[in-house]
Formats: structure tokens, C-alpha cells, sequence
């Protein structure tokens, strides 16, 4: 449990830090890949998502708007907001 609060806190932190370098697109959902826990935009742009965001709430041909972080290449999903 311990671990879960530090690993938390640290991707709270990361999440803040690393918010001001954020992007921002507007688009709409063409694919959620449940395995890959990656979205692609009808544009055909992937992003990462983390764990913690539940794919459930977000469907194909939604209109959403994500802040993403570019890590090691991949675009990494920092907020969704449905549109």
C-alpha cells in the first residue's frame, strides 16, 4: 500500500511538472485498443493512456479533446475531455 501511495504521488507530481509542456488536440475517437491501453484519433494520431483513466467512459466517434505529453516518443495522455 505504501508503494501505491509513493508511485501515486510521484505521477501526481509528474502530472504537474510535466503539465505546462502539455499539448492539446481536438478530435474524435476512431479506436480505443483495450489491450494496448492506447486511443487513435480519426486523424490516426495514438496516444498512451494510463491505467487510471477508465476506457468504459470514452467510446468510437466521440469528440474529445486531449492534453498529451510527448515521452520517449510516444504521446502520452494526460487529461480527455469530452467535447
Amino acid at each position: 500500500d505504501t508503494m501505491k501511495a509513493i508511485s501515486g504521488a510521484l505521477a501526481a507530481l509528474l502530472l504537474f511538472a510535466s503539465s505546462a509542456w502539455s499539448a492539446t488536440i481536438d478530435g474524435q475517437i476512431a479506436k480505443i485498443d483495450k489491450s494496448s491501453m492506447t486511443m487513435t484519433l480519426k486523424d490516426g494520431k495514438a496516444f498512451k493512456l494510463s491505467e487510471e483513466f477508465v476506457l468504459e467512459d470514452y467510446e468510437e466517434g466521440m469528440d474529445v479533446t486531449i492534453s498529451y505529453d510527448k515521452i520517449n516518443g510516444e504521446n502520452i495522455v494526460l487529461q480527455i475531455i469530452a467535447d
